[in-house]
């Protein structure tokens, strides 16, 4: 684990060397490819820039959630142009049932919601989903870039609360606690629904 652990610092600092001249070019190129091809440690990235240049905190934020939802639109028209069959190969008959119908009844949240999902959320399933399910593009861009962008801000101010090293932290209680963490937001999205429901209701009562 240690050698692990070894690897990822010493290609997490080639990377940052490599990037750091780039600025928030380099942000949308690894957030870009972390979407569309090959997981990168984006968080990292991110948190890192954010860290040596607070003043550009949004250009960061904005420059990752961009990139994020730009190269999603790869595993999007995988899934778009026949990508059924290998949505159905990772996942069983049943999640692929629920997928598909929480896509058919509300595609944005379906979508958004997972892309506020650290690691290891298999979000890259969940664009394949919106492909399949033929998602509006712009609708599908929307929620993605919303998503991470309330991800990465949330992330920037806690890194600027308790430094850098808040992502090793962050990641190990991830790993140990991530259904209990999963099962939290659930509940905590669901409270929100119900209540924005209920204001909404009450408007449209007052309205009438």
């Amino acid at each position: 684990m240690k050698t692990i652990a070894h690897i990822i610092t010493r290609y997490t600092a080639f990377l940052w060397a490599v990037l750091k001249p780039l600025g928030g070019w380099g942000v949308f190129a690894i957030a870009g490819i972390d979407s569309s091809f090959v997981g990168m440690p984006l968080d990292a990235v991110v948190g890192t820039y954010v860290y040596e240049d607070r003043t550009r905190l949004l250009l960061y934020v904005f420059a990752a959630s961009a990139g994020s939802a730009l190269g999603s639109i790869v595993i999007y028209l995988i899934g778009y142009k026949g990508g059924e069959a290998l949505l159905r190969k990772r996942i069983s008959s049943e999640k692929f049932d629920r997928l598909h119908q929480s896509f058919e009844k509300h595609p944005f949240w379906a979508l958004m919601f997972p892309a506020m999902l650290p690691p290891p959320t298999p979000f890259k399933l969940f664009v394949l989903a919106a492909g399949v399910t033929e998602m509006r593009f712009w609708h599908f861009i929307l929620a993605i870039f919303a998503g991470r962008f309330i991800r990465f801000a949330i992330l920037s101010v806690l890194i600027l609360r308790f430094g850098p090293g808040f992502i090793q932290t962050l990641e190990g209680v991830v790993k140990h606690h991530y259904w209990w963490l999963l099962i939290a937001f659930a509940a905590g999205l669901l409270t929100w629904l119900l209540l924005w429901q209920k204001k909404r209701r009450k408007k449209l009562l007052a309205t009438d």
